[in-house]
């Protein structure tokens, strides 16, 4: 059997891992466009602020590859021609299959800004690569404009602040982390990174660029040396155009199969289904990435595996402030605050849908099991998980099987 696997982060590892649970020893192909290791995407912001090494940053050991007989080529793929189930490299090289795994993650979106062109030292930041060429540029004496307030433009901020001489964050949006935090919740972590000396520009964006200074919707101009563009990301789906059904992402089922025979789909670039929500959607997260890729390898294997537990949840720190949110935002509400340190759940019928915290983040796996899982509330002391998340809120046999 020859498997293919189109990209080296979390759902392609993920991926190698399931099939060789299976398949001990069926040929694996591993075809990225990058020339790292595989490495941990979250850390990048940690490489520039001094906090980890490149060493450290590695999602897997050296002799992964070799532990896992699989073989490691650094190319683009091109094509896939589904007829002849290969795959055409940037080097013109062919690569045969069986079966088929795409995992080409997401890129950075750029929205086509007037002036763009004229600034010289920009940057995106998605990759290693990127981390690099950002690094180089950086500079004591240096302003930072940075365009997004969401996830990637505020690590970036926490990685590079105490290597410039300032930062401005600028987002459309009227609060920063819109995608993940209620409006209060967003206040409690601007409050603090502001605390920090990051300048945040909000309910506005840039109406053209300069070679140095960004003119706003407003009419104000912001002055720069270095621009991080963040605004967000897309889904690399251009492999299957025409191949198999893509929406906004590339469709996979519970088994990260396509609608293409064998061909599977796993990570960023793909829509899957919300147990929290009921609606299929983009999850550009590691550790959904990570079970989707493994489910795809036992499947692709012959094994039989189902991943359909995949919910939008997020554990961040910005300078020493922990976030965790999960779920999605529907329902009544449980709600508690005191100063940095903030708690909202939402659910309803009889189920927990989702939940922001801040601050003490503690025993926030209770909740995300609770939505995983869909736990009817009444079958424990919901009072008492509001307050206090912990296992004596379960029955003495959930509580068994859990620690078990």
């Amino acid at each position: 059997m020859k498997y293919v696997i189109i990209g080296n982060s979390a759902a392609g590892i993920g991926t190698v891992e399931g099939i060789r649970q299976v398949d001990k020893d069926g040929e694996i192909t591993v075809i990225s466009n990058e020339p790292h290791h595989t490495y941990s995407r979250p850390l990048i912001s940690y490489l520039l602020l001094g906090k980890v090494t490149e060493e450290k940053m590695k999602y897997r050991s050296d002799d992964f590859y070799e532990k896992n007989k699989a073989r490691f080529i650094h190319a683009a793929a091109n094509e896939i021609d589904a007829k002849t189930k290969q795959v055409v490299l940037d080097n013109g090289e062919r690569v045969n299959f069986d079966k088929l795994l795409v995992a080409t993650g997401s890129s950075a979106f750029v929205p086509p800004f007037e002036g763009l062109a004229l600034v010289k030292d920009k940057f995106t930041f998605m990759s290693l690569d990127d981390a690099h060429k950002l690094n180089d540029a950086l500079a004591p004496n240096k302003k930072v404009l940075i365009i997004g307030a969401g996830l990637i433009g505020l690590k970036c901020a926490e990685g590079i602040l105490k290597r410039v001489a300032h930062i401005t964050v600028i987002d459309l949006a009227p609060r920063i982390l819109s995608s993940i935090l209620d409006d209060e919740g967003a206040k409690v972590v601007q409050s603090h990174i502001e605390s920090k000396g990051i300048e945040f520009k909000l309910s506005g964006g840039v109406k053209t660029f300069e070679a140095n200074a960004a003119i706003l919707d407003n009419g104000q101009k912001i002055d720069f040396d270095i621009l991080v563009l963040a605004v967000g990301v897309r889904p690399n789906t251009a492999l299957l155009k025409d191949i198999a059904y893509i929406d906004r992402g590339i469709a996979v089922n519970g088994k990260s199969e396509t609608s293409a025979p064998y061909i599977y789909a796993a990570g960023d670039c793909t829509q899957t289904y919300d147990v929290s929500s009921g609606q299929n959607k983009i999850m550009a997260l590691l550790p959904n990435a990570y079970m989707q890729g493994e489910c795809a390898g036992l499947n692709m294997a012959g094994g039989e595996k189902n991943f359909n537990k995949a919910i939008p949840m997020n554990a961040i720190g910005f300078f020493g402030l922990h976030v965790v949110t999960a779920g999605n935002y529907s329902g009544d509400t449980y709600f508690k605050a005191d100063g940095n340190n903030y708690k909202r759940l939402f659910y309803s019928d009889n189920k927990l849908n989702g939940y922001i915290l801040i601050g003490n983040v503690e025993k926030a796996g209770i909740y995300t099991s609770l939505i995983r899982e869909r736990t009817p509330l009444d079958s424990i002391d919901f009072a008492l998980v509001c307050e206090k998340p912990g296992l004596m809120a379960f029955t003495k046999e959930d509580r068994m099987a859990k620690l078990s």
